[in-house]
């Protein structure tokens, strides 16, 4: 059992959150003057120094969109500038890019923080502006919508940019692309005009999601840990049967990806935002992922006291 503390308020915090934000800030606007964005986007740090990593530009969102939530705490201005000048000159291709998952971490970071911002009154209405984060929003969650291959129960997902037989667990986080489209009213149009929900895509994704990318204890492989998350799940394209996990980053297949298990904690329960009644195999998967980081983080905090 979590010990849990009843002395703590948002009061005595705030300390250390101005203090969060004070080098939040600092860290912004040293990338900013550093950073050359004709190498691409700051994905990992080589000797405490950014470096780029051609295979996918999924963190770009991230550095400007981190301007924004700086403004969006603090009132700082020059956040506002730095977040609202690079989006719009260096995320546009980020919109339309077929080639990647992960459209949310980018597009959502970005033009949805600045639409929110002005939804809340943070910044002034402006018709054309308000309009070109909302038309970016929905182009970025159709495309994202685009990448589909089907699994042989009926559903499908979006697969990653490994390729159509390849599920991220991290998907799950980013698929509020998609989400946050259908919430503007957008559907993807295909072949022969027929209109695509993208809401309907979005719970076919979580549905595999929580199928083949989340332990429970029941059998399934020989490490079927509950709350454990496979990285990556493969399907044969051919006909749609799920074949086995894999792992892009961890230790083996069965070994469980950290961050991939943060995502998916926070991806089902994202969910709730548009689904009233979630289906009860989100819960199931959002109760297992957060057990099992709950269960394990006191078991470390248990070991170092000892």
């Amino acid at each position: 059992m979590i010990p849990l503390r009843t002395d703590l308020t948002p009061a005595k915090l705030e300390p250390q959150i101005r203090r969060l934000f004070d080098l939040s800030g600092a860290k912004i606007r040293s990338l900013e003057q550093s950073w050359e964005p004709s190498q691409g986007a700051p994905v990992f740090t080589d000797k405490g120094r950014y470096t780029s990593r051609g295979w996918t530009e999924w963190t770009q969102g991230f550095q400007f969109g981190a301007a924004v939530l700086q403004f969006d705490a603090t009132g700082e201005q020059e956040f506002l500038e730095i977040g609202r000048r690079r989006t719009v000159e260096l995320m546009a291709p980020h919109i339309t890019h077929t080639g990647v998952h992960d459209h949310g971490f980018n597009n959502v970071s970005t033009y949805g923080n600045l639409l929110r911002l002005m939804a809340e009154g943070r910044i002034p209405a402006n018709a054309w502006e308000h309009n070109f984060y909302e038309l970016a929003l929905k182009c970025s969650g159709a495309v994202q919508a685009t990448r589909w291959s089907r699994t042989a129960d009926g559903g499908g997902y979006i697969y990653s940019f490994n390729g159509p037989h390849s599920l991220f667990v991290d998907t799950i986080r980013t698929l509020r692309a998609v989400l946050v489209s259908h919430h503007l009213g957008h559907v993807l149009m295909g072949e022969n005009d027929k209109k695509i929900s993208l809401l309907d895509r979005a719970i076919d994704h979580a549905h595999a999601t929580a199928r083949y990318a989340v332990y429970y204890g029941e059998g399934r492989d020989t490490y079927d840990v509950r709350g454990r998350t496979a990285h990556e799940s493969i399907f044969n394209t051919n006909d749609g049967n799920f074949r086995c996990p894999n792992s892009q980053q961890g230790y083996s297949p069965f070994s469980t990806w950290t961050r991939g298990l943060a995502w998916a904690m926070c991806g089902f329960a994202e969910l709730l935002e548009f689904l009233p009644a979630p289906p009860p195999e989100f819960e199931k998967a959002a109760r297992a992922t957060c057990d099992f980081y709950i269960e394990n983080t006191w078991k470390i905090t248990e070991s170092r006291a000892h």
